[in-house]
């Protein structure tokens, strides 16, 4: 690392610090980012030179001293909602069967690497396209799978992601029979009229009383997903939204900004005219905001910047851990993750996954471990949890960010302190703005 303060601009860009605005909540960048932008392309091996590096790490049987998790990838779904551009399979039972079965030889073949075996996983998410659309055999199975073959920490967190339309007792009780300990369901909207025109399926009673029911088991903590943009929602029914929150007795819930993507039945629809321009960042910004004082208000715990809980059980791990740049294995089409620092995304494609059965990782490329990533990834998880302390960066990177932790604390984004900066109501809006300018900044002005 070199540190070039004596060539260091004093007046920072915009895109970095952020405008000064009336309303930084609204205005205080231009837009928002992708995670990640800040990074270039990373360099990659593929065809057999990467097959065989990713061997040589997978019999390292000393563990490294970073968390890790396991993604598994179920790729299918009975509707595709009109915001969605992932959709990639309709739940026909005959193509999950042979899904599943090739699922589970892929599991066993990953369980037993020297790597695997190193060191137990502190959480394990079964995400999709929606998961339990499998049926109550399958979700009992997958849960011991997990449980028999892997090592698991005492108090791992073990996610099943889906929706609440057609979970049934059954496959409920099946799951935690299985060992499922938390159940993530996309709610989105609890408003009906604003649920049919996102193509979800049920309406708010049923998703309302559904959820009161799962809560009253007291047998798994529940978590829900609410989007804000969506169309048809106004300040009242998103008021009633976070009102239904509280009244389901969830866990947990996350909100989350509305994005439209080209290949979205949603954007169709409003390039086409059926539907009217979705709200604005601006406009998006207010309704987190009231979603966020909201929540204040009951009293529930900020785990990060989208997601709040209301009592102990809920601590979403996974996104945790993956904010922080844990190790994740990554099993099933479309899964992704990273085993020593060396990052891969298996293949989307069913039939060139399944074609592939023999061999238990089936990508393209193999991105190798960058120099920084463990800098980037406390940056991401500081700003997600809207707090960022010496320990994070080291005493002396924090101390070399002070021009940018002062220019952000005079836009409205943080607030400084001897020993932290903390991110504001808006800085949480904007953190990962704020991480990918963080991250900019120790480029461009630190040479790190």
């Amino acid at each position: 690392m070199s540190m070039m303060n004596s060539s260091r601009p004093q007046l920072l860009p915009t895109s970095i610090t952020g405008e000064a605005s009336p309303s930084p909540l609204q205005f205080a960048f231009a837009k928002k980012t992708g995670a990640h932008t800040h990074r270039g392309e990373r360099t990659s091996l593929s065809g057999q030179a990467a097959l065989s590096t990713l061997n040589q790490q997978l019999q390292i049987s000393q563990a490294s001293h970073k968390p890790r998790a396991i993604y598994i990838h179920i790729p299918f779904c009975r509707v595709r909602c009109s915001f969605c551009n992932f959709f990639q399979y309709a739940s026909k039972p005959q193509m999950m069967d042979e899904y599943f079965q090739c699922l589970e030889k892929e599991l066993l073949a990953k369980a037993a690497y020297p790597w695997t075996q190193a060191k137990a996983f502190d959480a394990i998410y079964v995400g999709g396209g929606t998961p339990t659309d499998l049926n109550p055999q399958q979700l009992f199975k997958l849960g011991q799978l997990i449980n028999h073959y892997f090592p698991l920490t005492a108090n791992c967190e073990i996610t099943l992601e889906g929706r609440l339309n057609r979970f049934s007792d059954e496959k409920f009780e099946a799951a935690l029979a299985g060992g499922f300990s938390r159940f993530s369901f996309g709610v989105q909207s609890f408003n009906s009229k604003v649920r049919r025109a996102a193509k979800r399926l049920d309406e708010r009673d049923y998703i309302l009383e559904r959820l009161q029911q799962l809560t009253a088991t007291n047998k798994a903590t529940i978590a829900i997903d609410l989007i804000y943009g969506l169309p048809h929602q106004t300040p009242e029914n998103w008021q009633q939204d976070l009102q239904d929150v509280i009244s389901s007795g969830v866990d947990g819930v996350d909100l989350y900004q509305l994005l439209t993507f080209g290949g979205s039945a949603l954007q169709r629809n409003i390039d086409a005219g059926r539907l009217a321009q979705p709200l604005s960042t601006s406009e998006k910004a207010l309704m987190y905001q009231q979603g966020h004082q909201f929540f204040q208000q009951q009293g529930l715990r900020q785990l990060s910047y989208c997601h709040w809980t209301n009592g102990p059980k809920e601590q979403s791990r996974y996104n945790s851990l993956a904010k922080q740049g844990a190790e994740i294995l990554p099993v099933g089409a479309g899964a992704g993750g990273n085993i020593n620092g060396y990052g891969l995304m298996q293949h989307r494609d069913i039939g060139q996954w399944q074609s592939e059965s023999d061999n238990p990782w089936r990508f393209q490329h193999l991105s190798l471990p960058t120099e920084n990533a463990e800098l980037s990834a406390a940056i991401t998880s500081s700003c997600d949890k809207g707090v960022i302390e010496p320990a994070a960066l080291g005493q002396q990177l924090f101390e070399h960010c002070q021009p940018l932790f002062k220019a952000w604390q005079n836009n409205g984004l943080v607030k400084l302190y001897q020993d932290k900066v903390k991110l504001s109501l808006a800085g949480q809006f904007w953190s990962v703005n704020m991480a990918n300018a963080l991250n900019r900044y120790l480029q461009l002005y630190l040479g790190h």
